[in-house]
């Protein structure tokens, strides 16, 4: 048992660097209208962990990555509460459904529910902390939601999911062939067709993307 949480704390401090590394190396704006909101792919990495360990594994890492984040790149209190919300209402609800429903269907309906609740709750959050945050007031947040703010955290989100389901198996796999993930545990989510779908997902919503940036 003490081995086990040894190798699961090695585990969560290996993905949370690779969170963060990521974050640090991908980061720019998708939605025109809202160039101040940045994409970012940590939360693939966080929602994995999820899977693996369960709801309070994401919620840890994202505690860690927000932290490590205004300390590489700078931000306020309020840039790691905003983080750690999107963050945990995306992983942390994908982790505790698929926990419940241990199976390909459940990841996927996992990760759909993900991509919907980060989407509601930065509606609200961004609501209440943006007009405080940008000195702006709320009526200029409200205008901003339908061409900015729901576009961004739906593709962000979606992007996320899709490439989630994309590379699951592949980091798993690695993570097994260095023991670090116990090989007797059964993967659900190795579904040939959810790999297809993720990739389906993933190239979908990059499309959307360079089309809003009139790039294609």
């Amino acid at each position: 048992m003490k081995n086990m949480k040894v190798k699961e704390m090695t585990t969560l401090g290996i993905l949370s660097a690779m969170a963060v590394i990521v974050n640090l190396l991908v980061y720019f704006p998708i939605v025109p209208a809202v160039s101040f909101l940045k994409y970012d792919p940590k939360d693939i990495i966080i929602v994995i962990g999820g899977f693996i360990y369960g709801p309070f594994a994401s919620f840890v890492m994202s505690a860690i990555c927000s932290v490590l984040e205004i300390i590489f790149r700078g931000g306020t209190i309020l840039d790691v509460l905003m983080n750690m919300i999107s963050t945990c209402a995306f992983a942390c609800v994908a982790a505790i459904i698929y926990k419940k429903n241990h199976t390909k269907k459940g990841a996927l309906i996992a990760l759909i529910i993900g991509v919907f609740t980060t989407t509601i709750c930065m509606i609200i959050w961004n609501y209440i902390i943006t007009p405080i945050y940008f000195q702006i007031p709320r009526e200029a947040v409200v205008a901003m939601m339908l061409p900015g703010i729901i576009p961004f955290n739906l593709l962000k989100a979606g992007l996320n999911a899709g490439i989630t389901l994309f590379l699951y198996k592949s980091v798993v796999t690695i993570l097994r062939r260095t023991s670090l993930v116990e090989s007797h545990e059964k993967d659900h989510v190795q579904n040939s067709n959810l790999i297809i779908l993720g990739l389906f997902i993933t190239v979908t919503i990059i499309c959307i993307v360079l089309a809003m940036q009139q790039i294609i």
